[in-house]
């Protein structure tokens, strides 16, 4: 007996959608606060912790963060990722501020780990929040120079693990400083450290904000480094190339215009993390504060996609207001 594809009227794809309980029962991919990674700005005492082109976003002094992560924690996120605003007095050409180990960064680490230690704590790992120049490396002529780059790194990286870091998330796109990280770890016996790479990081529009969060002053562009929006078969080979160096994850970034790469990124067999980034996030505030769009029904419905591009987690500015949503829902 042969079997025919079902058309209507025998096939009626409205009947999963008559009612909520329905709409449910046959949802391909649901959104938890696991789900959620929390970017969190820390700042020194006589800063400003206001960020004005991220409404609803603040910096944290260090005796504050305790509290705000146990909330997270308490609202099911396990896991926030560390950025700096340095003091503009420690920023150099050498971003020899990223290396020392009473830093703002890995005071704020020690401050979690003593007080939430339950709370995975990630740290970015690159050199824009210290240098003067705004890049995420040393320069040599003008560009970053890749190799003095990747040394000052491995450096960086053993500081905020010495801290307490529980992974590290390179963000800079300098060739082979994965597997430098990696092999670093392993000598220092650190091998339980989780390394997280920026695999894909394109030259966004998207990231202006974030550098007025952090008092990065950009001269220039990260062109030669970052990747260029036009490309997609690079961003594949620039993921394979980092889970080969040891990378246990990849992080793709900006995350709505680059669905495409998430989606094809997973083929490869590493957990693949989206980063909802600070444009992306600052448009859905504005657009809500105008009355185009509901801001809670927006941030669901994005990281939604994200979900169904199959990234595994989400990192979101949104995350703990994203996650009250949630706990309302299935209260």
């Amino acid at each position: 007996m042969s079997l025919t594809v079902a058309a209507y009227p025998n096939l009626r794809l409205r009947r999963l959608r008559q009612s909520a309980s329905i709409r449910e029962l046959f949802q391909e991919n649901h959104l938890n606060p696991s789900d959620l990674i929390w970017p969190v700005f820390v700042c020194e005492p006589g800063d400003d912790t206001e960020i004005a082109t991220m409404p609803g976003v603040r910096r944290y002094l260090v005796d504050e963060l305790p509290e705000q992560v146990e909330e997270a924690y308490q609202l099911g996120i396990r896991a926030i990722l560390l950025f700096p605003k340095t003091p503009s007095a420690l920023k150099t050409e050498n971003a020899i501020e990223a290396l020392n180990p009473k830093n703002l960064i890995c005071k704020a680490i020690r401050k979690i780990k003593e007080c939430v230690p339950k709370m995975v704590v990630l740290t970015d790992v690159a050199l824009d929040p210290y240098t003067t120049h705004g890049h995420d490396g040393i320069l040599k002529n003008g560009d970053v120079e890749n190799d003095t780059t990747v040394d000052v790194l491995i450096k960086q990286t053993l500081n905020q693990v010495d801290a307490g870091a529980d992974g590290i998330c390179p963000s800079d796109m300098m060739d082979g400083r994965i597997q430098a990280i990696r092999c670093a770890l392993e000598v220092k016996g650190r091998v339980n450290v989780l390394l997280v790479s920026y695999g894909v990081k394109y030259a966004s529009t998207f990231y202006g904000p974030f550098r007025s969060a952090v008092g990065a002053n950009l001269q220039g562009d990260k062109k030669t480094y970052q990747l260029n929006p036009a490309n997609a078969v690079e961003a594949l080979r620039d993921i394979k190339q980092d889970i080969a160096e040891g990378a246990d994850g990849i992080i793709v970034k900006p995350g709505l215009p680059y669905l495409d790469i998430v989606s094809q990124a997973k083929s490869f067999g590493a957990p693949i993390w989206v980063y909802q980034v600070s444009g992306e996030y600052a448009m859905i505030k504005y657009a809500a504060a105008n009355g185009a769009i509901v801001e809670e029904d927006a941030f669901y419905e994005t990281c939604l996609s994200f979900k169904r591009a199959e990234a595994s987690k989400i990192i979101t500015y949104a995350a703990k207001e994203i996650s009250k949503c949630l706990k309302k829902i299935s209260a």
